[in-house]
């Protein structure tokens, strides 16, 4: 009996092992995944194990593109290729590496993989800005009617008075905006206003803080989707080409100093100095992700944007109520200047910002821009003073 067992067991064994030899040469010649956009993904920088990586979001787990495309090298046994070591280089090279991110997202879109050197649970890594930095950051402003209109009846641009106005001469109204001239618009034939914000001194990391200097007490929150150009440069676009330009859509926040300084008595300019309010350091908020426009087959036509402060609702709108489209923008800016793979234009904000409410932002509040179909994008608050020393 103990013989029969034996021999039973010895073929059984045989047999499994012939399965698996068999399981594992069938897996061998399984076809390479496609090199089509049929599983969609997200694309993020982060930081874990003290390395900072472009990472494939699929779900809550983040590939790191390098080390998930080695593993497919060795498991479906495609060809070896390099990857983008930053954001940046990704875009410049998409057309290229497109097709071996798409395989990476059809195979590991599929199969259980386990946590590993290139596997991340997505709330367990530091999520970086998707890009550091762009060479552009254009920004347009008043792109929705709502917002114009309420900026107009808030006194958009106007600084409070010094102490010592009532004594003071009289001094003629702010002048430069006129927010009827919202409903008059012609996208056709009127242009956007815009400006420009600096990329490497404005743009910091999703969730970290934004300090808002002792004694400010005008600092604003303004939620924004962005356009991200690419994989050329963009020059002289028409308008109906000006989507072969775009690589993806992310957010970001523009957030403002409306008037907390009278820095100047006397000017030769009238109007609002656009340096003072949007300049700021670290007034730029970016991520969490970058949607391939692939993924966002409708562009910004039609997306729910809002923001909360401290949980409360304070924006909400959508994208569709934009005055100047994201044709009209990259038309008008890329006639006057080059747009870069990786550079980013502000489509602008929805109403509802805090001049319009006359509520400011302080130290220990929590913003929070939420865009349909790209993510969520959180920023807290501290006083300046808060702020630890510098290594």
């Amino acid at each position: 009996m103990t013989t029969r067992r034996t021999v039973i067991a010895a073929g059984l064994g045989a047999t499994a092992g012939l399965v698996a030899r068999a399981t594992g040469l069938a897996a061998a010649a399984q076809p390479a995944p496609n090199a089509t956009p049929d599983t969609p993904f997200k694309l993020m920088t982060f930081d874990a194990a003290g390395r900072t990586r472009v990472g494939l979001v699929l779900g809550t787990r983040v590939f790191d593109i390098d080390g998930a495309n080695r593993d497919l090298v060795t498991r479906a046994r495609v060809p070896a290729m390099a990857m983008p070591a930053d954001m940046k280089a990704l875009i410049e090279q998409y057309a290229t590496v497109s097709p071996r991110l798409y395989q990476i997202a059809n195979y590991f879109g599929r199969v259980a993989t386990p946590a590993g050197a290139y596997v991340f649970d997505v709330t367990r890594v530091k999520i970086l800005a998707p890009i550091k930095y762009p060479w552009n950051l254009m920004a347009a402003s008043a792109n929705y009617k709502a917002h114009a209109e309420g900026m107009g009846v808030a006194g958009a641009g106007q600084a409070p008075p010094p102490p010592a106005a009532a004594s003071a001469a009289p001094r003629p109204p702010a002048a430069g905006f006129d927010a009827t001239a919202a409903s008059r618009v012609v996208p056709d034939r009127d242009a956007p206003i815009m400006f420009a914000k600096s990329p490497r001194s404005c743009i910091i990391d999703p969730n970290e803080p934004y300090y808002i200097v002792d004694g400010r007490g005008r600092t604003d929150y303004e939620a924004e989707l962005a356009i991200i150009m690419g994989p050329r440069p963009a020059y002289r676009v028409p308008r109906e080409r000006a989507l072969d330009y775009v690589f993806g859509y992310s957010i970001m926040q523009d957030l403002s100093d409306r008037g907390s300084e009278r820095l100047r008595e006397v000017s030769m300019f009238p109007g609002t100095n656009w340096f003072d309010g949007k300049s700021l350091d670290r007034a730029a908020p970016f991520g969490p992700v970058i949607v391939p426009k692939e993924f966002l087959p409708k562009g910004p036509s039609d997306l729910r944007i809002t923001t909360t402060l401290n949980g409360t609702i304070v924006q909400d709108a959508r994208t569709s109520n934009l005055i100047w489209s994201e044709p009209h923008l990259i038309a008008y800016i890329t006639s006057r200047m080059t747009l870069y793979p990786g550079d980013v234009i502000l489509t602008g904000t929805p109403a509802g910002t805090g001049m319009e409410r006359q509520v400011f932002l302080k130290p220990g509040d929590v913003v929070t821009v939420e865009v349909e179909g790209i993510g969520t994008l959180t920023t807290p608050f501290k006083a300046l003073s808060e702020k630890p020393p510098a290594p």
